[in-house]
């Protein structure tokens, strides 16, 4: 029974460390040759295993895995051009294209939004607080905030 489950443990780990390879390289220029490699896998069995186990191919994952880091470098309010060249995109074209595809808005209204979200909260930040938090921590007993009144 051991001895039955020792290759697909053993298969496993290298799929993961080809994730983890995915995850610590995005912003690189990232081949399915490269990855297949650290996964010590033929590429066409690399595919079939890692999108046995994560849902996705190799490429969908880099993709939403930069995809995912441009949203986080973008709610930091960082400009369009740069977050797409900082996780891994070599177009702006291509990146804004599938940027909207995948999250349903282009990358610089996503940004206008983040921008205005963050004028929202430094003009009124007890309304982005819980009011049973404020409340808890004694915030909207006798507030000299304005927002906490409205």
């Amino acid at each position: 029974m051991f001895a039955e489950q020792y290759p697909n443990i053993y298969l496993y780990r290298r799929i993961v460390q080809a994730k983890l390879f995915i995850d610590n390289n995005y912003a690189d220029t990232i081949e399915l040759d490269n990855i297949a490699d650290e996964a010590y896998f033929s590429k066409f069995h690399f595919i079939r295993l890692f999108k046995r186990i994560y849902g996705k191919t190799p490429h969908q994952y880099l993709i939403a895995v930069r995809i995912e880091k441009a949203l986080q470098l973008l709610r930091s309010l960082q400009p369009v051009s740069d977050v797409c060249y900082s996780v891994g995109f070599e177009s702006l074209s291509s990146f804004s294209g599938l940027f909207k595809r995948i999250v349903g808005i282009s990358p610089s209204l996503y940004l206008a939004q983040q921008q205005q979200l963050q004028k929202q909260i430094n003009k009124a930040p007890l309304t982005f607080i819980p009011g049973c938090f404020a409340e808890k921590n004694g915030w909207l007993k006798n507030s000299n905030f304005e927002e906490a009144k409205a």
